[in-house]
């Protein structure tokens, strides 16, 4: 495993890669439909090999594996190798699809191999994105195609900026973070990605908004939904980790006014959330 991207390596191979595969199911209908639109782009035939990178507990790389059929493969690889163990675990048997606990980014790639590079939220954490993705580009066929979904920026995503907004005068300030360091958001910029792509050696960039609103807390009543809200929030993004050291009194006051952010939103047994995502399409150079 490469040892430049060692801080993701164990961040999601620990606590990350733990608390995803306790809320697996949550989380894989909420990205659902931004990882069918990705798909729908990326417009996988019958026969086409498919490296989907990134590809936690597997929902995206077995969505691939039912358009390229029998005859066709997917190799889905990650850094955690607990969100492996669940994709392997949730495979049906005949199913055309690998996991692997890979780095992509420094991965041995069979060269020339396949038809499509894949991600659903998973190419925003390497430490040098250009040079990734330049090993990557290596394993497509000439012409082969790219396509990947990414979060665009905090300030148009809510399921963040509500919490982390809500937060501001209860928990000490952090300096902010490089919003291109590794992490979800640093693709938000439209103009940095393309400039990743071509410095990478890809040609025929297409950078498309898709917003959608999904339930982010779900109750038969609304209270409930918010609460269930709450609890999401605490376990998994951004303010789970800024709560993680903080005393019980500080996450109390920090959890009464992440329901009051949460009150705010549409939904009558749910809490509806914006996300913000760009659809990202690229080509490999036919020569």
């Amino acid at each position: 495993m490469a040892q430049h991207n060692a801080d993701q390596v164990a961040n999601w191979n620990g606590q990350s890669g733990e608390r995803w595969v306790a809320n697996q199911a949550r989380l894989d209908a909420m990205a659902a439909v931004f990882g069918q639109v990705a798909i729908e782009a990326a417009a996988p035939a019958t026969g086409e090999r498919v490296l989907d990178v990134g590809c936690g507990a597997g929902a995206s790389s077995l969505a691939l594996a039912a358009r390229v059929g029998a005859g066709g493969h997917v190799l889905g690889v990650d850094i955690s190798e607990p969100l492996i163990g669940r994709a392997r675990a949730l495979a049906p048997q005949d199913t055309p699809v690998q996991f692997r606990v890979a780095d992509a980014s420094s991965a041995e790639l069979p060269e020339g191999a396949f038809d499509i590079l894949f991600s659903r939220f998973g190419v925003m954490f390497f430490d040098d994105p250009t040079a990734a993705f330049a090993h990557m580009r290596r394993a497509l066929k000439p012409g082969g195609r790219v396509a990947f979904v990414c979060w665009r920026g905090v300030a148009e995503n809510d399921w963040v900026r509500l919490p982390m907004d809500a937060i501001k005068g209860i928990v000490p300030p952090t300096a902010p973070p490089d919003p291109e360091a590794p992490g979800p958001f640093s693709f938000g910029d439209r103009g940095r990605v393309a400039r990743i792509l071509t410095a990478a050696g890809f040609t025929d960039i297409g950078i498309a908004p898709f917003d959608a609103s999904i339930p982010f807390g779900e109750g038969v009543t609304r209270d409930a939904a918010i609460d269930d809200a709450v609890k999401m929030t605490f376990e998994v993004g951004p303010l789970s980790r800024a709560l993680a050291d903080q005393p019980d009194d500080i996450r109390a006051r920090a959890s009464a006014a992440v329901r009051a952010a949460f009150a705010g939103c549409p939904g009558e047994r749910s809490v509806m959330i914006d996300r913000a995502t760009w659809i990202v399409t690229a080509r490999n150079p036919a020569s």
